[in-house]
């Protein structure tokens, strides 16, 4: 099992000094952005105005109080389930790493990183905006899977997450959304 540790940590440190290595200015801004909790702002427009055209007013609005029951969970489950658990130090704050690293802002992120809460929040909102819209906007998936792949990326980039904690991340974010839109489905609110 060390092994197989070893070689995770192994291509986490390769992909992530890989991935970090090709920034410049022009990126540092845009990977920033896309980082930021507003980035997504425009995104949640969109989603909603596609749920009030499709939803009557209160299933809309009850699909909006689920979007924001996924990220509450997300968010908890990524810090007090993995983070506080695990206790994996980020990129930026290991000491064989974070001297090798581009720091953008000098931004750092919290001490620990298994799971990306960027990852699990993005890709648990995304999963459920295309469960719960799918039958009506069928190509949705195009639009949700690059964002979830940008922002997680942009976690990478900026140093702050291994590839690891962002699969990870989006890993918790899918079963999490998955498992509230079967239960949603069980008790008939969709």
């Amino acid at each position: 099992m060390s092994d197989f540790i070893s070689i995770i940590e192994s291509f986490d440190h390769k992909v992530l000094l890989f991935i970090n290595s090709l920034n410049s200015p022009f990126l540092d801004e845009i990977m920033w952005i896309v980082s930021s909790v507003w980035f997504g702002l425009p995104f949640y427009v969109v989603f909603i105005v596609l749920l009030t055209k499709t939803y009557n007013l209160k299933q809309a609005v009850l699909m909006i109080i689920v979007l924001l029951v996924v990220v509450s969970l997300c968010d908890l489950s990524a810090k007090y389930f993995f983070k506080e658990v695990f206790e994996r130090y980020r990129p930026s704050h290991n000491l064989l790493l974070k001297d090798k690293l581009h720091l953008v802002n000098n931004y750092t992120g919290g001490v620990y990183g298994f799971v990306s809460s960027h990852a699990a929040n993005m890709a648990g909102i995304s999963s459920m905006v295309y469960f719960i819209l799918k039958h009506r906007f069928v190509k949705i998936g195009y639009l949700l899977v690059p964002f979830v792949l940008l922002v997680s990326y942009s976690r990478v980039y900026l140093g702050v997450h291994y590839v690891s904690d962002v699969i990870g991340g989006m890993l918790l974010g899918f079963l999490i959304s998955f498992s509230l839109y079967k239960f949603i489905v069980k008790i008939k609110i969709l």
